[in-house]
């Protein structure tokens, strides 16, 4: 479909032009679409849903959060960073490292949480501000100290 000229002609067919690198749009819009529902329920759940809860099922909607949060980044990852197509040695020596640094950071932030916790238990000005404050002492030349 080249003209004398070496430039390709406009009535080529779609079939012709997805051959050449695999670029699948069905794949881009599916992830699209997957990305938009996934949002769309976070926040129908963070707007409308989790407000009416009391505030002790927090944790259950940030485990809801962080495991909506996860698939989109799959998604993401996997989709437009062409991941999903690598072989399993080169996705494991990317997704290894990055699990690991999460669980870094979750364990400083632990480490840290507890460190906290145990400053506040064992401080002895913690203490001091849970006691009854004891009165002062008279100061000289009062009456009550010359008596």
């Amino acid at each position: 479909m080249e003209n004398s000229h070496g430039h390709v002609s406009h009535g080529q067919t779609a079939d012709s032009h997805d051959s050449g690198h695999g670029f699948d749009t069905k794949a881009i819009w599916r992830t699209f679409w997957i990305l938009l529902v996934i949002t769309c329920i976070e926040l129908i759940v963070g707007m409308f849903i989790a407000p009416r809860f009391p505030h002790t099922t927090k944790v259950w909607f940030n485990i809801l959060y962080i495991i909506f949060t996860g698939a989109k980044a799959f998604y993401i990852i996997a989709e437009f960073m062409h991941l999903r197509h690598e072989i399993k040695n080169m996705i494991m020596t990317i997704a290894i490292p990055a699990l690991l640094f999460i669980w870094f950071i979750g364990a400083f932030l632990w480490d840290g949480d507890s460190f906290k916790n145990l400053r506040n238990t064992l401080d002895p000005h913690h203490k001091e501000a849970t006691q009854k404050p004891v009165a002062p002492a008279p100061a000289h030349g009062t009456e009550e100290h010359l008596k």
